[in-house]
C-alpha cells in the first residue's frame, strides 16, 4: 500500500458494540487497535471479554474492555462514561451487537409480538440508541467521526422465514441513511456494511459445512471471513473513507448476484439439516 494511504486511527477513540463474540466484533475490536486507536470493546457477556478481548489487552493493544448491555439506558451511559475517561478523542463506533437465534427462524405466519420486538430490539433499537448517544458526544467534543453499523444480506433483499431479522436490518439501511444526512454537516459520516454468510461461531449454530453448496450459492464460490467483513468497516471507520456517508456496503462474495441459494422450497440450502428445514416451514 502506498504511503499515505495506511489506515491510522492513533490518537482516537472507538467504540465497538458486541466486541466480545469471537467474530466479526472481536475482529473489528483488534484491527483498529492495530491501527492504532484505543478501542471501547463493548459487550453484555464478561465471560465473553474475558475470552475474547482480555486477549488482545495482554498483547499489548490498547483496548479496554466494558461489560455492559448497550440494549439499554444503562448500558449505554456506562459505555459513554469509560469513553469520557478514556485518553484520546472520541471518533468512532462500530454496531456489531444483534443478530438471532436458530429459534427465530420460522414462517412469517408463526412470528409474535414478543419474536418481533425482540429481534427489532437486538438488531436496530440497539445499534440506534448507541448511535445517537456515540454520535452527541463526538459533536459534544468539537470532533469529526465516522459510525458504521452491521446490517445484514438479509436486509437487502428477501429474507424468507426470518422475516423480523430482515426487516430490522432494511430499517438499519433506512437508519443509516438518514442519520448520514442529519449528521453531515457535523462531520460525522455514518454507513453501514452487510455481510453476506459469513464463518463465525454465531453462524456455525445454523450453517453447516457444505462447500459444493457454497460453491453453487456464492459468486466467489466460498464463505467469507470475520476479517473480511472487519476489514470492510476499517475502511468505512477511517479517513479512506472520508467522502462516504449514508451508503451500505454488500460484503458478500457475490451471495446477492447470484440469488441462488433457496431450495426448491425457497428456504435456504444454508440450512443445517431436513428435520431444521422442516421446523421452520411447519405453520
Amino acid at each position: 500500500m502506498a504511503a499515505g494511504l495506511e489506515i491510522n486511527l492513533a490518537g482516537r477513540v472507538v467504540v465497538v458494540s458486541g466486541a466480545g463474540g469471537g467474530g466479526i466484533g472481536t475482529t473489528v475490536t483488534r484491527l483498529a487497535a492495530e491501527a492504532g486507536a484505543t478501542v471501547v470493546a463493548v459487550s453484555r457477556s464478561t465471560e465473553n471479554l474475558d475470552q475474547h478481548v482480555a486477549p488482545l489487552a495482554q498483547r499489548g493493544l490498547s483496548v479496554v474492555p466494558v461489560a455492559a448491555d448497550a440494549s439499554t439506558d444503562d448500558g449505554i451511559a456506562t459505555v459513554l462514561d469509560q469513553v469520557r475517561r478514556t485518553d484520546g478523542k472520541l471518533y468512532g463506533l462500530v454496531n456489531v451487537a444483534g443478530g438471532a437465534a436458530p429459534a427465530t427462524w420460522m414462517p412469517s405466519t408463526r412470528v409474535s409480538r414478543d419474536d418481533w420486538r425482540a429481534l427489532f430490539t437486538a438488531n436496530l433499537e440497539t445499534a440506534f440508541f448507541m448511535s445517537q448517544a456515540v454520535a452527541a458526544e463526538i459533536r459534544a467534543q468539537g470532533n469529526p467521526g465516522s459510525i458504521v453499523s452491521v446490517s445484514s444480506i438479509s436486509g437487502m433483499n428477501t429474507a424468507p422465514f426470518h422475516i423480523a431479522y430482515g426487516t430490522a436490518k432494511a430499517a438499519v439501511v433506512a437508519m443509516t441513511r438518514t442519520m448520514a444526512v442529519e449528521l453531515a454537516l457535523d462531520g460525522i459520516r455514518v454507513n453501514a456494511v452487510a455481510p453476506g454468510v459469513t464463518e463465525t461461531a454465531a453462524s456455525a449454530t445454523y450453517v453447516d459445512e457444505d462447500p459444493e453448496r457454497d460453491r453453487t450459492a456464492i459468486a466467489m464460490g466460498r464463505r467469507g471471513t470475520p476479517e473480511e467483513q472487519a476489514g470492510a468497516i476499517l475502511f468505512l471507520l477511517s479517513d479512506m473513507s472520508s467522502y462516504v456517508t449514508g451508503q451500505t456496503l454488500l460484503v458478500d462474495g457475490g451471495l446477492n448476484l447470484k440469488w441462488t441459494h433457496l431450495g426448491a422450497d425457497n428456504t435456504s440450502l444454508f440450512l443445517k439439516d431436513e428435520s431444521f428445514r422442516a421446523a421452520i416451514r411447519r405453520i
